[in-house]
């Protein structure tokens, strides 16, 4: 048996004329993340705790911002096909521990939703997804609401 962790963090800026996507879930907001992608902070720290794990590089050596395929892509799909090269390696999810540093809105509510899209594509139960909220306390970026920010540790096992 052969058992390790992993560790990822994502930054987004955070503009008008944006969707708002974090943990699979659409959250009703007057902005949201900026990115290549559809900017989901929180699912992007995940895959690259569960790649860094699995010796995989990071979610940018397989899903380049460059490569126009990837333009406003559902990271719910980046989270599958980093599930599909960790099962190429043998490896399964234990646990994920997260944590998203956002203002507003409050993430709080959404929570129960979030842990259940990504318990089902981890192919995991529920109790092994947490998902944790905080504020910057008004201090910085994220404090004044221009950015948001996820940390994900993660268990695999072979």
């Amino acid at each position: 048996m052969q058992i390790r962790t992993g560790f990822g963090i994502d930054v987004h800026r955070l503009a008008n004329e944006y969707e708002l996507f974090v943990g699979g879930i659409k959250i009703e907001s007057t902005f949201g993340a900026v990115g290549h992608s559809d900017a989901d902070v929180l699912l992007h720290a995940i895959c690259d705790a569960l790649l860094g794990a699995a010796n995989l590089r990071d979610i940018g050596f397989h899903f380049s911002d460059k490569d126009p395929k990837y333009k406003g892509i559902d990271s719910k799909i980046l989270l599958t096909e980093v599930m599909k090269l960790l099962k190429g390696k043998g490896y399964h999810v234990v646990n994920i521990d997260s944590t998203v540093v956002l203002e507003q809105p409050k993430l709080n509510p959404h929570i129960p939703a979030m842990c259940e899209v990504i318990a089902s594509i981890l192919e995991v139960d529920l109790d092994a997804i947490s998902i944790k909220a905080t504020t910057h306390e008004l201090v910085d970026s994220f404090g004044e609401g221009r950015a948001i920010k996820a940390y994900a540790s993660c268990l695999i096992q072979k």
